[in-house]
């Protein structure tokens, strides 16, 4: 029983409150700019394990892992449009405890994202400007897009838009010169993990290379923390989710296959700029197409690092709002209706991060590779919660308002919790150290979630969580 009565805890509530102006443009923007700079930089590094043929093979068990996913997550969105996302279907499902399991999760995935997309800003801009350190320019990033989220979601929604139009018109450019070059021969030569036939040895690649076609398409899922911020939930949020999802999948399979064929792949494989450097074996160093790329370049990954700051402070938001963190972190601006205060503290352990190479880069990984995987544990974690939660609402709450429901169900999200699956059980055994460390994670917080359930029984009412 919480302490206060019903009448204090919505008045409470309302301190606690987002305001409701995205439409379904802006929803599609932050769909798709979440996740479009995947196709930037980090699917690359799938490359050094799986090879061009072996990675493609990879990219397409996920991107159907994705599609399904996706198809299926819209129903628990439009069902609990809640700024917790993922958080409140686990909470809904499972009780507090699969809350705080699909909250911390999500909270791994969207806080370790951005401090690998502001070091692959700070390795585009110094190309640029060879003098500029990466890591700087990757925390000055950070100060730059925290203010923007800060200044309103209106404003930081209409920008997520026109930078991701923009990101999409730079692959578009990117293709077409690069195109010229396309040779067949060049993706394919020693496309089996090194290799120019298939071999066993192929599959051990294709299953290390998990993490970075899931890189693809990582993050997506971010709408739903948007939801309470969106017009019309129920109409949008569906028209957003299919339409992205598919955007996604056409950039992702021209992006990756024109870069392969434009020259030797070997040498686009762990870096952090693949794109402007398959551009120059066509155009060369020097030439304006080249800085050109590098400047449109940073349109895709500013997109996705503005948009996942918006995810990670709605999560953070969120989980304090309902006790699970301090509850100061749950107070929205006082002009701006922003959670700033959760904007803040997400940007703080990104640039932790960033600047943390001896506690991050280990197990033969670079600094980029281990915040990416890390980012990924968590969100798989999330997926399979997620599809869980959907499964355990369908018997438990039958006739819950369900205003979009899963094509093929059981099927889709079946699939999308098998391939999850899977997918979890390979990461854990190539990224055995990673895991290690995503594990005491989630012990510590289980940790802080058993010894402040007080939090939790005074929160306020979240009459959207309310049986």
């Amino acid at each position: 029983m919480k302490p206060a009565s019903n009448q204090q805890s919505i008045g409470q509530a309302m301190h606690h409150e987002l305001k409701q102006t995205l439409g379904t443009w802006q929803l599609w923007g932050i769909a798709v700019g979440l996740v479009i700079s995947g196709e930037y930089f980090g699917w690359s590094y799938g490359w050094a394990s799986a090879g061009t043929l072996g990675f493609v093979i990879t990219a397409i068990f996920v991107a159907a892992m994705y599609t399904t996913f996706i198809f299926s997550f819209t129903e628990l969105t439009t069902s609990i449009p809640h700024a917790g996302g993922p958080f409140a279907y686990g909470r809904q499902a499972f009780g507090p405890t699969g809350g705080y399991l699909a909250g911390a999760a999500t909270l791994v995935e969207f806080v370790f994202a951005p401090p690998a997309i502001a070091l692959a800003i700070g390795a585009y801009l110094h190309v640029q400007f060879p003098g500029l350190e990466p890591k700087h320019a990757a925390m000055g990033a950070y100060l730059v897009f925290m203010a923007l989220n800060i200044a309103g979601v209106q404003i930081a929604a209409a920008f997520e838009l026109c930078v991701t139009l923009l990101a999409i018109f730079e692959l578009l450019v990117f293709m077409g010169v690069v195109s010229p070059g396309f040779r067949w021969s060049n993706f394919t030569t020693g496309g089996w993990a090194g290799a120019n036939t298939f071999s066993m040895g192929s599959f051990h690649g294709m299953f290390a290379a998990i993490p970075f076609a899931i890189w693809f398409f990582l993050a997506i899922e971010g709408v739903a923390m948007a939801a309470e911020e969106a017009k019309n939930p129920k109409r949008s949020i569906p028209i957003a989710y299919v339409t992205g999802i598919l955007t996604l999948v056409v950039l992702a399979i021209g992006v990756m296959v024109f870069a392969g064929a434009a020259g030797d792949w070997t040498k686009l494989s762990n870096i952090n700029d693949p794109l402007p450097q398959a551009m120059k074996f066509i155009v060369g160093e020097h030439s304006g197409w080249m800085h050109m790329l590098v400047w449109l370049g940073l349109f895709g990954l500013v997109a996705s690092f503005h948009g996942i700051i918006l995810g990670y402070s709605r999560q953070i938001f969120a989980l304090a709002r309902a006790g699970y963190l301090p509850e100061w972190l749950s107070k929205v601006h006082p002009r701006f209706k922003t959670p700033h205060r959760a904007i803040l503290a997400g940007g703080v352990l990104g640039i932790a991060a960033i600047y943390s190479d001896e506690l991050i880069q280990f197990g033969g990984q670079t600094l980029t590779a281990n915040i990416v995987t890390m980012s990924v544990f968590g969100a798989i974690v999330m997926y399979i919660v997620s599809m869980l939660a959907l499964f355990k609402l369908r018997r438990s709450a039958p006739n819950m308002e369900r205003p979009y429901r899963a094509p093929l169900f059981p099927f889709f999200p079946a699939f999308a919790l098998v391939a999850a699956v899977i997918c979890l059980a390979t990461m854990v055994y190539f990224n055995f150290l990673v895991a290690i460390v995503f594990a005491i994670f989630l012990a510590l917080g289980y940790v802080y979630f058993l010894l402040t359930r007080h939090q939790r029984e005074a929160a306020p009412t979240d009459a959207l969580l309310e049986e």
